[in-house]
């Protein structure tokens, strides 16, 4: 009886270690994005020069900042998007990005991060 006890104890164990790794991958996918997220910001704080420029330098810089996030050894990120859409006419930009972990299937929501960045 004991170690019937014993087994399942161990077996909930198991489950909690899976869950641990699970929290830590995302975890470290969500630093990715958040670095990632911090190069386009200062890529655009180094960029923006003034309201009427600021659209086109995201249009240029998105299609290459998407490219480095679907490139595994550079964000890390599995199927890694960005999008930068300017906040009305101001010097304001919403930096979103979206990833789906490995672990999750395809059912599952992609994992989201946004942040806004205000430019000079």
């Amino acid at each position: 009886m004991s170690i019937l006890i014993f087994s399942i104890g161990v077996l909930g164990l198991m489950g909690l270690e899976a869950r641990a790794i699970n929290f830590s991958v995302d975890a470290e996918d969500r630093n990715r994005a958040a670095l990632l997220a911090s190069e386009v910001a200062s890529t655009l704080w180094l960029s923006g020069n003034g309201t009427g420029q600021l659209a086109a330098t995201i249009t240029a810089k998105t299609a290459a900042w998407n490219a480095s996030a679907a490139d595994p050894t550079k964000a890390g990120l599995t199927q890694g998007v960005v999008n930068v859409v300017q906040v009305g006419t101001t010097n304001a930009a919403d930096i979103t990005i979206t990833w789906r972990s490995p672990s999750r299937t395809a059912a599952e929501l992609n994992s989201k991060l946004t942040t806004r960045v205000i430019l000079p």
